[in-house]
């Protein structure tokens, strides 16, 4: 499997812009500037895509592993929050809230650290990734 996605650019780093496009079209020329992405300006940034990414990727796999395990999944919400320090991005905390019939808290945070290290996204990752889990009875 293969996707796509594309960036354009238009101007210098701190006056210019751009937008970033996918092959699925979900991104359809969004805006991404030096403000968005350094500031609270309008739009999108690097970032905020790697923590979306992490977050979605995680709670798949995280399903798919509970679901394996025999398990009836209600419902679980994941929030990805990517840092960015002195030009690089050094963490992902992952917050996961969830709610599923019939596993003990033990056997939850198993499955939720070994989703965490197997996702494909955390695999492409090189800084630390950091899991909270929250089981809700």
């Amino acid at each position: 499997m293969k996707r796509k996605a594309t960036a354009l650019w238009n101007g210098d780093i701190k006056t210019g812009s751009g937008h970033l496009s996918t092959e699925s079209t979900i991104l359809n020329k969004t805006q991404y500037s030096f403000s968005s992405r350094f500031s609270e300006g309008a739009g999108t940034n690097p970032e905020e895509l790697l923590a979306a990414a992490h977050a979605g990727c995680f709670t798949m796999k995280l399903d798919l592993d509970l679901t394996n395990a025999g398990f009836k999944v209600d419902y679980l919400n994941t929030e990805s929050t990517i840092t960015l320090e002195n030009g690089r991005i050094t963490l992902s905390e992952l917050v996961l809230k969830a709610k599923i019939s019939a596993i003990t808290n033990e056997e939850f945070q198993k499955i939720a650290k070994n989703a965490e290290e197997t996702c494909p996204v955390s695999n492409a990752f090189s800084f630390k990734i950091k899991l909270s889990a929250t089981l809700i009875p």
